[in-house]
């Protein structure tokens, strides 16, 4: 069962990803390249930190690939910037997108898959969300600015694209036959 887990995940990878990129992200390519590089950062601290605890030592040693907790981060960020789109999971029961995390952490345990790694990615996604988007409101402040060299490697800078002059790629509209 943990196979399905790891579908389920890839599914959320290429959905949420490409919403977050289209939506909440046009055209500010770093600043998602940022969001994952902090995230990253976030979650592999977390296992190193959470590795030298006694208690939690054990869990965290099974934990070898945090791309699963990567892709929950960005579920996570992305029904928290979405909280009332409605949805269904596998046409079950409905619910909005506030709770998207919790429904697929509910089903992860339900196939046998370790809990751990969904929340590993809901903790870092809700640093990433209160340090971009509610810190911010409250203070004035924004701490997760991308730095500039980061900025730089990426063209953010809006394309334009010239049509080329007397080239139709389409047949006229109607007003434009006027015969007199």
């Amino acid at each position: 069962m943990p196979d399905l887990d790891f579908m389920f995940h890839m599914f959320f990878l290429a959905r949420y990803c490409k919403l977050l990129e289209e939506n909440s992200f046009r055209g500010r390519t770093a600043d998602f390249f940022y969001m994952l590089l902090f995230g990253a950062s976030v979650l592999t601290s977390i296992v190193i930190i959470g590795g030298n605890i006694s208690y939690l030592s054990e869990s965290f040693s099974k934990i070898i690939f945090l791309s699963n907790s990567l892709t929950f981060m960005m579920v996570y960020v992305w029904s928290k910037q979405n909280p009332f789109i409605h949805m269904s999971f596998l046409g079950l029961f409905t619910f909005t997108a506030a709770y998207l995390p919790w429904v697929l952490l509910g089903f992860s345990v339900l196939v046998g898959a370790s809990a751990w790694v969904d929340l590993l990615g809901m903790i870092a996604g809700h640093a990433y969300y209160f340090l971009e988007d509610v810190y911010p409101r409250m203070t004035g402040r924004r701490p997760l600015r991308t730095p500039g060299f980061i900025k730089s490697l990426f063209a953010d800078d809006v394309v334009v694209v010239a049509q080329p002059v007397n080239v139709r790629f389409a047949p006229p509209p109607a007003e434009e036959f006027h015969q007199d």
